[in-house]
């Protein structure tokens, strides 16, 4: 990689990306609505209409964070919004490498192609998803890697991510239990599978220098499981809070979460605790990466309960 833009350069993954990139000296370029704080040669594009492929001229890798991510708070998603979004400006993004000669595209993807799983799920899944965020994604997976675009098309789909951010559900549990807002959940023994920010960008950079990632996927996680008691346990730890030696039943979660559910009906939006709250605090998302270790040599430096005591100083509820 010698010049390389980066779409999405502004959210949690896409500044950790080009912090990396920008420590490989390349030439780093960035599309997007804003301008990033960080050194780098901006090119605005809102992802409506069509892409100047001018904008491209020189660039030899492209990473493709950019999209509308999944709204959980959100009771209808609105289908058209994600398919134009994530699918339609994917394509347009990929006409424009192709007029440029762009060599490499990596497109950041999500688990949630497949949907989430109760038992381990590997890259071979062929299930679709269920949700219109999951089907935009899968949609535009297939448009990166059949369709001709550019030589050396890769698809990186990362489990949850975690680190330094101030957004996302770890945090929110984070300062939950920091509050004593988050009750002792039960020991469930699910399975969800994370990666911390700076093993997915090493890892999709890999991807895009090794030769024999082209037209592959991959899933990047840490290579661990975690139940949420285990993670609500850390948390206790990384904040020096005493783990209660009590928990809430599991069958007074339910009956709280089928009362959020009519409370969401009621009003139009989604409740912060209901049914899909309970499965995602107590359900399973597991998922492989042993396919982008065996075959790229990738291995994660980092797992979740080394991490939390940094990520808890960095939103400044310890010190």
């Amino acid at each position: 990689m010698k010049t390389v833009l980066v779409t999405g350069a502004t959210g949690f993954i896409g500044q950790n990306l080009c912090r990396l990139l920008s420590e490989m000296q390349v030439d780093l370029h960035v599309l997007g609505r804003t301008r990033p704080e960080f050194s780098a040669k901006f090119h605005v594009w809102d992802m409506e209409g069509c892409l100047d492929s001018d904008v491209l001229s020189g660039i030899d890798t492209v990473f493709h964070l950019a999209g509308k991510a999944h709204a959980l708070e959100e009771s209808r998603q609105d289908a058209r919004e994600y398919f134009r979004i994530n699918t339609e400006a994917t394509e347009e993004l990929l006409l424009a490498c192709k007029k440029s000669g762009v060599k490499t595209f990596v497109y950041f993807s999500s688990v949630k192609a497949t949907g989430d799983s109760e038992v381990l799920t590997d890259e071979s899944c062929l299930s679709e998803s269920d949700t219109p965020y999951g089907q935009s994604k899968r949609a535009s997976e297939k448009l990166v890697l059949k369709g001709g675009y550019v030589p050396h098309p890769v698809v990186i789909r990362p489990s949850m991510v975690y680190g330094n951010t101030e957004k996302g559900n770890l945090p929110k549990m984070i300062r939950a239990v920091w509050a004593g807002k988050f009750p002792p959940l039960p020991e469930t023994h699910n399975k969800r599978s994370m990666v911390h920010v700076d093993d997915l960008v090493r890892a999709a950079i890999l991807a895009a220098e090794k030769p024999e990632a082209a037209g592959k996927v991959y899933i990047v996680t840490d290579s661990e499981a975690y139940s949420t008691r285990q993670i609500y346990e850390w948390i206790c730890e990384a904040l020096h809070k005493p783990v209660p030696v009590w928990n809430i039943p599991f069958c007074v979660m339910k009956l709280f979460a089928k009362l959020g559910d009519m409370i969401g009906l009621l009003r139009g939006r989604r409740f912060s605790f209901d049914s899909d709250a309970l499965g995602k605090l107590t359900g399973s998302a597991c998922y492989s990466s042993e396919k982008i270790a065996r075959e790229l040599g990738f291995r994660a430096k980092r797992n979740l309960r080394d991490a939390l005591p940094e990520i808890s100083r960095f939103l400044g509820l310890t010190k």
